[in-house]
């Protein structure tokens, strides 16, 4: 590429591109990349930007589990993308009492909006204390880098 200055010369240019992952404040976060809402005693969960960004985009998502009772830490589902298939753990212990048909519908909704209409369960939580444990904004930034 000549100069635009004197048109003589080649000029190398380095691009560096840094990536900022949406990490909302009113969130808490799991270890595995799930993040959680609390409104009363019912939790929503889904996946943070991160983990789309690492799955790629998302063709299936499989939630077997809704009336089941599960433990902090155990699988709920599983989460189909183009080139790879990754379970999805629940940060909090509970029912899990709805799977969001949006999500049945569009499983890109977990690309496009993983924080709104990208989320995948409500959960009835068993212990406060599940979300108490989970990453600050903070925290979960600092364990992505």
């Amino acid at each position: 590429m000549l100069c635009s200055a004197c048109r003589g010369c080649v000029q190398k240019t380095t691009i560096l591109i840094f990536t900022t992952m949406n990490i909302p404040a009113n969130l808490k976060y799991s270890n595995d990349h799930e993040w959680c809402r609390v409104e009363g005693e019912y939790a929503y969960v889904g996946i943070t930007d991160f983990a789309q960004s690492q799955l790629g985009d998302i063709v299936f998502v499989d939630v077997p589990t809704v009336g089941e009772t599960l433990a902090a830490g155990e699988v709920f589902g599983s989460i189909e993308a183009v080139k790879t298939v990754s379970d999805a753990f629940i940060p909090v212990g509970g029912e899990v009492v709805e799977f969001n048909e949006a999500v049945d519908a569009d499983p890109a909704l977990v690309n496009s909006d993983p924080y709104g209409e990208g989320w995948m369960i409500k959960v009835k939580m068993s212990d406060a204390a599940d979300y108490d444990a989970l990453l600050t904004p903070e925290a979960y930034a600092e364990l992505i880098g």
